[in-house]
């Protein structure tokens, strides 16, 4: 199974993007996904999390700016980014916890995106 997060690019303050964390592979579900981000010289930050039944959670840094989202039928995440600032900018990464068509369950991590918010 790979989680492969797309959508991350160069964007002037109070635009958007729109992130996408997709898995592929022997899935049976999909349960709880997490959006992390870390900035250069800063710890991991949980930026916004969706459980299988979509009910989310969010850091206070992003409340009300970002909305994470899901399309089970495509095992597909998203994290709409709306009116981005600057300390918005980082790498982020997209885990989950999967379970497989074997019945078995792990956390998997996908590869970061680079989000670049400029002033």
């Amino acid at each position: 199974v790979q989680l492969q997060a797309s959508g991350g690019g160069l964007v002037q303050a109070g635009g958007s993007l729109r992130l996408s964390c997709a898995a592929s592979g022997s899935i049976f579900s999909i349960n709880y996904v997490n959006w992390y981000r870390q900035a250069p010289g800063k710890e991991r930050e949980l930026v916004a999390a969706i459980s299988s039944g979509g009910r989310t959670n969010y850091a206070d840094s992003v409340k009300g700016r970002f909305t994470i989202s899901r399309d089970n039928a495509k095992n597909t995440v998203y994290l709409q980014m709306n009116s981005l600032k600057p300390e918005d900018t980082a790498v982020y990464r997209c885990n989950a916890d999967v379970t497989f068509t074997s019945r078995s369950s792990s956390t998997v991590w996908g590869l970061g995106t680079q989000v670049t918010v400029s002033s």
